[in-house]
C-alpha cells in the first residue's frame, strides 16, 4: 500500500511570526515525547492533510489565528516538560 507521507517531496517556503515557528518546534518535542519519530516538515504535513477543507472551517481557523493577542504563543515557548532535540544544520536566529 502506498502511503502519503511517502510520495515525492516538494519545498515550500513559509514565513511566519517568530512564536509560530517556536510552538512549531514544540509540536514536534511534543511528538518525540509520545515516542513518535517526527520532523518539522511532518508535523506540518500532518496538520495540512488533516485539516477540514471546508470554506467555513477554513475561515474559522483564519480567524482565530488572526484574534490571537501577540502573546498568544509565549507560556509555550518553554517547555522543560517536553524532551530538548537538536536540530540539524544551522541554529535559527530569533
Amino acid at each position: 500500500m502506498d502511503l502519503l507521507w511517502q510520495q515525492p517531496r516538494r519545498n515550500t517556503l513559509v514565513t511566519w511570526p517568530n512564536d509560530v515557528d517556536q510552538r512549531l518546534d514544540i509540536l514536534v518535542r511534543a511528538a518525540i515525547a509520545a515516542g513518535e519519530q517526527a520532523s518539522r516538515s511532518q508535523i506540518l504535513a500532518a496538520l495540512v492533510a488533516t485539516a477540514e477543507a471546508s470554506p467555513d472551517a477554513v475561515a474559522d481557523l483564519l480567524h482565530a489565528y488572526r484574534r490571537l493577542p501577540a502573546d498568544a504563543l509565549a507560556a509555550d515557548n518553554e517547555r522543560p516538560d517536553l524532551p530538548t532535540i537538536r536540530t540539524p544544520g544551522p541554529t535559527r536566529t530569533q
